[in-house]
């Protein structure tokens, strides 16, 4: 019974013996009640006051301070721990002193308020009701280490475990308190607010682990103490703090000690204990953890606000989750919340005290009702599907333990494998015995399962199906498949749902989880295919599956039937080891298709045996299934996978097929009785010629057939001549074959291509007649078909490998009627014979363009190097006599391989060109005489080579390379002039077919170029006046060539004024002289291209002359003018800011320039008025400047952005140097002397071993390291440093 005036319980505690019950209450009181006698409390601590605590006449709880957490220190019954919500923690020592109470206080944790606080009324029980804060120093969670069922070395230590917001500490009140462990949560700025006050603890004693096999899992891991004592496990503490786990396992370690004796003054050794801490491990939870509880050794159970969470302690991870509703239990703050000192989430999340696990079972104290529960062993789990009637959900589980995989906890399972295995494959055996039993029983087939409520049958076969499916990967885990295929098996065939069973097992034997099947049933499942008329269905099933449960005829007859002729080859090859047999049926169809094209060939489409070619196309894919076969087979494969054989079956295999192919005469099979002659004849009762199959598979396909041979050439087992066929004995062969008249063209071709390549590629083991040779090189060189002329080319220089002919200008000549150039340049060049070889080159067809004349240049090169470097009479006149063909291959190249071998052809190869191919005369000449284009090499094959002068021409031609280049390219004739040498051409006959062809600017720059560039400039006057005279005549004129006049003319005018231009500048990088005024120079070329806009604009209307937004946009003859007038204009601008770009020189003032300029135009106007002259002049000095004012800003913007980026650049250099940077050497900045010396290794040892210098070293934060006596004197004014 509990006092009236001490308040209601908040806390509880039951002893070890559960013998005795410890109450904390909301007043701060503590009673202890003995259960035999619970009427009256056995002992009470009263709560005390600042006041007495502070005259130190006593220690506890206040008045009106609730009591969180109550416990009994380890086996005692008078030995209480305490906590309040203040977060004071007490050790309570319940003793007697003569029969009268006696209790010793010691405060463990937690300090007193500072202010006193009021006493208790005695009637009122909720005081701990008044308003205040949760404070860090509040006490979450507190619990001594309890004693288990095995003694453990700290339970003499009386471990206290107390859990803060701030805090875990860990106390032992033996042999005299202390405070064993502290741990301090992470930064309270990592911590949300609605996890700061949620945090919980739980200890788990030392036990036997032999005393309770579910929670062993060192049990079978530890071995037995010899005197039979079970091993124990180590105490551990699980503790949270918001939604994070941590596990601290706690155990004793002995050290000694020296203690002396203060009375004897002996020194002793001592052994001393002393507790230590593993942190064993951490991790998080899904939620804030409100309660927690130890289920068993191995488990713990967490309550979060989504429900319950299972965690397993030797992995840290989730094992199981449920969920149910936390606030639903009991809190003992909730009343709190009605004075604002605690919210209503956190209250009603209070509920640790409401969870309790006691013997594996859980109890929650709900606010409707105490609720128990357990956690379910694995056998649990299995039981509910059962008792559901579930059993296929169960066998699918109990599969899951077997395999290690099932979802939750696994209580109750050997943690052992080969016993786990054990256990859970005896209970997976009897559940699918039971299943099977219960699905086939007659009481099944009557009862509630098999109809609906209102009576309406039930279609079951998805149990059925999923009974095969559930047992097939049962027994795939057991590895026995006796059950399945037994006993399952015949349930299903004996109530004729076989079929079910069938179709069920197919996916698991295609996806090879089941190779192995009994023949019986693959006998089954083939023939239930074969009824429902699928047989890709049935070959799919004969890959799968192993060839050894097959029923091997029936699956021959099948394949037969249906044609399917891989799976037939893998049945006959993989489950009988015949491959002689796919031969003979290969060859069967061989032979339709012969017979089928020879009734094409004689007989009418409209005949009855005539099939069409889509009815043949099915026949002629599976019987060129053959070759891939045979190459599989003699090269020691499989087919069509092409996985290696084992050696001895690849063995069998080739001696096998090479025996049958290769035979004499037509051979019978099966072997032995019931055997068929396999004919090969189109005709039916034919006769059979010599080596048949060798003949059918050559008249067949000749290249199909020949490439199989070339594979098995290359294994080994044709090494050994011994044995009845080796490559020798197939050679023959295919050599009396040869000797047959009815061979085709294309047969007798592929024979001689193989045997030329195979005779010089085997030649310790081919050996044959020089004649025979001799024959197949000639049969190669006279077989008229281009289509293999490559492949037979191929084959003549593998044969000449080998092979050397006689008559050989017979042979030679076959060669060219055959095309074999290649083989003809080997053979001329060996006997350097250039002539005929540069023919070849020209001749061969397959020869890219490119490599002509780099093949030809080589020939030559070589050619005069025999010949003392030069060419000789005969190779000069087949150079001249092949120059047209050269050109039709590439005209530059061509020019480029004449200069080098035969410059005196030129005129020659010119003439070949023709009198009326100008462009490409002027192509053949630009090549010899123009400057190296950048991009050259792309299209011409034999680039020029260096040379410091142009080739010597004849001088007819280097003016025809100036009067085509006036005509074809005007615009690059003054480089083309530049790169020539002065003396090259007559300056006087190039001036005047440039001015013929009105190329003018080439004209000023010739006539500069001879130094007279006053004349040249007079020229340049000429040549505008002419020019401006055809615009004004143009403009006048305004008809549809008008423009196009106007457009040529005024291009010219730019190249004019562009190379005036040049020509004043270039004067004006050199000092002026008396001779040449460069003023005058710059006058004279300003004074004709403003006469030149006078007058056009003489010729133009006033609108033409306006402004550009005065002109009108309806006119094009008004638009046509001002266009005209403005690029005049543009020209005067564009000389005037040349001459600004110069003006800093004296010779040239501008304006005395200027004024020069307006006074020569106004006496010189003509029919232009001095209002029109004036404006002309404002319009170009106005247009200059706005152009000068733009390139003003365009510099300013560019300045700042330059600006900007250096300054950017600087900052981060200059972060870079505050970092400091890494020192470039290993010695000392001012003396140079390495920081590491080598010293002499002693008499044992020898050479040298580095050590570092004694003396201590300064390094900069720039990186220079110095001696302590080498510092500059002015370094540490201005650098920090680091001394080592």
């Amino acid at each position: 019974m509990v006092e009236k005036n001490v308040g209601a319980v908040t806390a509880l505690a039951l002893s070890f013996d559960h013998t005795y019950i410890a109450a904390g209450h909301a007043t701060g009181h503590i009673q202890l009640y003995d259960l035999r006698s619970p009427k009256v409390p056995a002992r009470v601590v009263p709560p005390t006051t600042l006041a007495a605590v502070a005259s130190g006449r006593q220690e506890g709880h206040l008045v009106g301070s609730r009591i969180v957490s109550i416990g009994f220190i380890a086996g005692r019954h008078t030995a209480l721990v305490s906590a309040d919500d203040s977060g004071l923690a007490f050790y309570h020592s319940l003793g007697k002193v003569l029969f009268v109470d006696a209790t010793d206080i010691l405060r463990i944790l937690g300090k007193y308020p500072d202010e006193d606080v009021p006493d208790a009324p005695a009637t009122l029980g909720h005081r701990f009701r008044r308003r205040r804060s949760r404070k860090p120093a509040t006490i979450l969670s507190m619990a001594p280490l309890p004693l288990g069922t095995a003694s453990h070395p700290t339970d003499a230590y009386n471990l206290i475990a107390l859990l803060t917001p701030i805090k875990l500490v860990i106390v032992g009140l033996k042999p005299s308190p202390k405070t064993w462990y502290r741990r301090h949560r992470e930064s309270e700025d990592e911590v949300s607010a609605k996890s700061r006050f949620k945090g919980c603890l739980a200890w788990f004693p030392s036990v036997s682990l032999g005393a309770d096999l579910a929670s062993a899992p060192e049990r079978n891991n530890k071995k037995s103490q010899a005197n039979g004592v079970h091993p124990t496990s180590t105490p551990t503490l699980v503790y949270s703090w918001g939604e994070h786990l941590h596990l601290l396992r706690v155990s004793e370690s002995k050290v000694i000690q020296t203690v002396k004796d203060p009375k004897s003054g002996k020194i002793n050794k001592v052994e001393v204990g002393r507790i230590v801490f593993e942190e064993a491990g951490s991790w998080m939870a899904s939620d804030d953890i409100l309660a927690l509880q130890w289920l068993n050794v191995n488990q713990i159970i967490v309550l979060t606000h989504a429900g319950f969470e299972i965690y397993d302690v030797r992995t840290c991870k989730l094992v199981e989750r449920e969920p149910y509703d936390a606030w639903s239990l009991v809190s003992p703050v909730l009343s709190h919340t009605t004075n604002g000192a605690i919210t209503y989430s956190d209250a009603v999340s209070e509920v640790a005290h409401s969870v309790r696990v006691y013997k594996g079972k859980i109890f929650l104290l709900g606010q409707h009702g105490v609720q128990v529960g357990t956690l379910l062993t694995w056998a649990d789990r299995i039981l509910h599907f059962v008792e559901e009637g579930d059993f296929l959900s169960a066998i699918d589980l109990t599969r899951s333990y077997y395999v290690g995989d099932a979802p939750g906890n696994r209580n109750g399972l050997p943690d052992d494998p080969e016993k786990l295995r054990a256990v859970v494959g005896q209970k997976l055996r009897d559940l699918m015995v039971a299943s099977a039993r219960y699905a086939f029983s007659e009481e099944r087939l009557t009862d509630g399962t098999h109809v609906t409520p209102d009576g309406r049958g039930v279609d079951r076969t998805e149990l059925f199906e999923g009974l095969v499916s559930t047992c097939a990967r049962a027994c795939r885990a057991l590895d026995d498949y006796e059950f399945f295929f037994e006993d399952l098996f015949q349930y299903y065939d004996n109530n004729g749902i076989a079929g079910i069973f069938l179709s069920q097992l197919e996916p698991f034997m295609l996806d090879g989880d089941i190779r192995h099947v009994p023949p019986w049933i693959t006998q089954r499942l083939v023939a239930l295919h074969a009824e429902a008329n699928r047989p890709d269905l049935v070959e799919r099933l004969i890959w799968h599956i192993d060839p050894e449960c097959l029923d091997s005829n029936q699956a021959i007859t099948l394949c037969q039937q249906y044609r399917l002729y891989d799976a037939l080859i893998y049945v006959y090859t993989r489950a009988l080891r015949d491959y002689v047999a796919p031969v003979v049926e290969l060859l069967g169809l061989v032979r339709r298709v012969q017979q089928y094209r020879r009734q094409r060939a004689e007989g009418s489409p409209t005949s009855s045996g005539f099939l069409d070619e889509k009815a043949l196309e099915p026949i002629i894919l599976n019987a060129y299934k053959i070759y891939p076969f045979i190459a599989d087979t003699l090269t020691g494969l499989t087919y069509p996978s092409e996985e290696p054989l084992p050696e001895d079956e690849a063995f069998e295999a080739k001696n096998a097929v090479y025996t049958f192919l290769f035979f004499g005469r037509s051979s019978v099979w099966p072997e032995g009785e019931g055997g068929k002659l396999v004919l090969t004849s189109d005709e039916e009762n034919g006769v059979e010629p010599t080596y048949p199959y060798t003949r059918l598979l050559l008249r067949f396909d000749p290249e199909a057939f020949l490439h199989t041979l070339d594979l098995a050439f290359e294994d080994a087992y044709l090494n050994d001549d011994t044995r009845g066929v080796s490559r020798l004995v197939i050679v023959k062969i295919l050599l009396e074959i040869l000797a047959s008249p009815n061979l085709s063209p294309e047969e007798r071709t592929f024979v001689h291509i193989f045997i030329a390549r195979n005779v010089p590629k085997y030649p310790q083991f081919i050996q044959i007649q020089p004649s025979a040779l001799h024959n197949i090189l000639i049969g190669l060189a006279e077989d008229p078909d281009t289509s293999t002329r490559e492949d037979r080319q191929l084959a003549e220089e593998f044969l000449l490998s080998a092979y050397t002919p006689h008559e050989s200008e017979r042979i030679l000549e076959l060669f060219k009627q055959a095309g074999f150039y290649r083989i003809l340049r080997s053979w001329y060049r060996q006997e350097k014979r250039w002539s005929e070889l540069i023919a070849t080159y020209l001749e061969d067809p397959d020869l890219p363009r490119s490599d002509v004349f780099t093949s030809i240049d080589d020939v030559l090169v070589v050619a005069k190097r025999s010949n003392k470097g030069k060419l000789s009479e005969n190779l000069a006149e087949t150079l001249q006599h092949s120059l047209p063909a050269l050109l039709d291959v590439d005209i530059s190249s061509t020019a480029a391989l004449i200069d080098a071998h035969l410059p005196a052809v030129h005129e020659v190869a010119l003439d070949d060109l023709g009198s009326d191919s100008d462009q490409e005369r002027f192509i053949y000449l630009q090549h010899l005489l123009q400057p190296p284009q950048p991009h050259e090499e792309e299209h011409v094959f034999l680039p020029r080579k260096p040379s410091s002068r142009p080739p010597d021409l004849p001088l007819p031609l280097r003016l025809a390379f100036v009067s085509l280049h006036c005509r074809f390219e005007p615009s690059g004739i003054i480089a083309a002039l530049r790169y020539l040498p002065k003396d090259y051409l007559d300056q006087s006959e190039t001036i005047r077919i440039c001015e013929e062809h009105e190329v003018f600017d080439a004209v000023i720059w010739l006539i500069d170029r001879g130094g007279d560039p006053r004349a040249a400039l007079s020229k340049a006057d000429s040549f505008d006046r002419r020019l401006s005279a055809r615009i004004a005549d143009a403009l006048a004129t305004n008809d549809d060539n008008s423009q196009d006049l106007i457009s040529e003319a005024l291009h010219k005018l730019e190249s004019i004024a562009g190379t005036s231009i040049s020509i004043c500048l270039e004067r004006s990088q050199v000092a002026a002289s008396a001779e040449l005024p460069l003023e005058d120079l710059w006058f004279q070329l300003l004074s004709s291209q403003i006469d030149c806009v006078q007058r056009v604009a003489s010729c133009c209307s006033l609108e033409a002359l306006a402004p550009s937004e005065g002109v009108p946009s309806d006119d094009p003859r008004v638009q046509r003018e001002h266009g005209t007038i403005s690029a005049l204009r543009s020209l005067v601008h564009k000389t005037f800011s040349s001459l600004m770009s110069v003006s800093s020189t004296r010779a040239v003032s501008f304006p005395r320039l200027f004024k020069r300029l307006v006074s020569s135009a106004s006496s010189s106007t003509g029919n232009v008025s001095k209002g029109t002259l004036y404006t002309e002049f404002r319009t170009i000095l106005t247009g200059m400047l706005e152009s000068f004012r733009s390139e003003g800003d365009m510099l300013v913007i560019t300045k700042h952005l330059v600006d900007r980026d250096v300054a950017d650049t600087i900052a981060e250099l200059v972060g870079e140097r505050t970092k400091g940077w890494a020192p470039a050497r290993g010695a000392c900045n001012s003396c140079g002397v390495a920081f590491v010396t080598k010293k002499p290794v002693d008499s044992q040892g020898q050479g040298e071993a580095a050590g570092p210098a004694s003396e201590p070293v300064v390094v900069s934060r720039t990186g220079a390291i110095y001696h302590t006596r080498c510092l500059p004197l002015d370094f540490h004014a201005n650098t920090t440093v680091n001394v080592h």
